[in-house]
This record gives structure tokens, sequence and C-alpha cells, in this order.
């Protein structure tokens, strides 16, 4: 969302920041507040802040409660589906009197949608799962925004959204699941090529379906899910 603000022309606006904000690279005069689930409400408040951006995923429900018992505006959002991202876009320009911006951004959204779309026209959806962390491992469900972006781009998740939305698997159900593709992205978890080695020794599965891939590309809402899209073509298409 900070990085969306930016995009959208609201940057001179925002006074305030968690530590996992790292887009831009640059942000002068920009205070930091603590983590996503540690922020410091009260130098959130000594900001004097007229609007908070919060993410239902993300925040802790007791922070953004605070804030509003504070008197300040909280714009709360959780986007499941690529599809309703440019909505939120627009949404949040309208908050920051940064429409024209925010139209800009909201267009380039939809038309990777409408890229990906057309490309997964009339292929076979491509079966792939999502491993999100290790020790345990946890994956993502056909219930997640990340699992959305794939799909939109022509694949199918071999966990279904009834298992919940992150699931403790075992390497061998999941080898069972016989993912074309797995994902094995950059963030929340690092993985690197030790993990790729690692899961093809206990899983049994094919090292050439692994990808390392970029988590924020995968998972970051917002005006980087134009290019997480067409990441997601690229990934899907081999």
């Amino acid at each position: 969302m900070t990085e969306t603000l930016f995009d959208i022309g609201a940057g001179a606006a925002v006074v305030g920041a968690t530590k996992f904000c790292v887009a831009p690279a640059s942000m002068p005069g920009v205070s930091r507040v603590g983590g996503t689930k540690d922020p410091c409400v009260d130098r959130i408040l000594a900001l004097e802040p007229t609007l908070v951006f919060a993410n239902r995923e993300e925040n802790r429900r007791e922070d953004v409660e605070a804030l509003t018992a504070a008197g300040v505006e909280v714009h709360s959002s959780m986007p499941r589906r690529a599809d309703e991202v440019p909505a939120l876009i627009r949404d949040v320009g309208e908050q920051t009197g940064c429409e024209v911006g925010a139209e800009a951004v909201a267009v380039d959204v939809e038309h990777a949608l409408a890229e990906a779309r057309a490309a997964a026209l009339g292929m076979e959806p491509r079966r792939f799962a999502v491993l999100v962390w290790r020790r345990p491992w946890i994956a993502a469900t056909a219930d997640t925004f990340l699992s959305n972006l794939l799909v939109e781009a022509g694949g199918v998740n071999v966990l279904e959204a009834s298992r919940g939305r992150y699931p403790e698997v075992t390497l061998e159900e999941f080898a069972s699941l016989e993912p074309e593709l797995v994902c094995l992205p950059s963030e929340p978890f690092p993985f690197d090529r030790r993990h790729v080695d690692e899961l093809v020794l206990a899983s049994r599965v094919d090292r050439h379906r692994f990808l390392l891939c970029d988590g924020q590309l995968l998972t970051w809402h917002g005006s980087r899910t134009a290019r997480g899209l067409r990441a997601a073509m690229r990934w899907i298409l081999g």
C-alpha cells in the first residue's frame, strides 16, 4: 500500500510507514512506526495522520481499534483476487485526492489482467502449488491472493480452498498432489537453491518443477499487481 500511495502521486502526504515498507527505496521524511504486527500506536498518533491505511491480514485488529478510538480514520482492505485491485486503487485515489494517478495505475492492472486471461484461453490449466514457509511446510491454497494471480494466468491450485488459507502440509502429501509447477517465493520465507535441493531429495518431486520466484511480485497487491500478473504469465506458461 505504501508503494501504491507513492505510485499514484500521494507520496508527499505519507508521514509514516512500517519497517517492512521497502518500496520506494527512498522515502525522505517518512518515519518508521514499527512492524505490521507490532506498530507503535503512540508514534503513529504523534505524527498526527488524518488517515491510516491498514491490511486486515497483516495488521492486528487491536491496533486498528486503538487508532480509531483516538479519532483517526483507518482505511482497511484485504483483496483476495487480482480483479479486486483496480477498484481498491481507485478508492485509495479518492481517499487521497489523487484520482488521476490512481486511474492510470488501475488501468495498468486491468490491462495486465486482460493479457493474463487472454493467454490462458484454450490452454490446459497447469497444476501448481506455492509453498510459503519451511519448518513446518506451509502452502497457500486457492483462497489466497497469490494463488489467484497464478489462476488468472492459467493455473489451477492443487490445494483447494476448503483446506483453509495457509495449511501445513507434509512432503508426502505434497508429492501425492503431483503439481506440475511448485513456486518457492522469496517472501515471506526466503527460499533459495538450498531448499530446492532439500525438497527434491525429501519429496521426490522432479527438480524441473520447482521455481524460485520473486515473492513481492506474487504477494504484493496494489500497483505492483500489474507486474505480478505479467510475471505469473511467464511462470505458468513456462
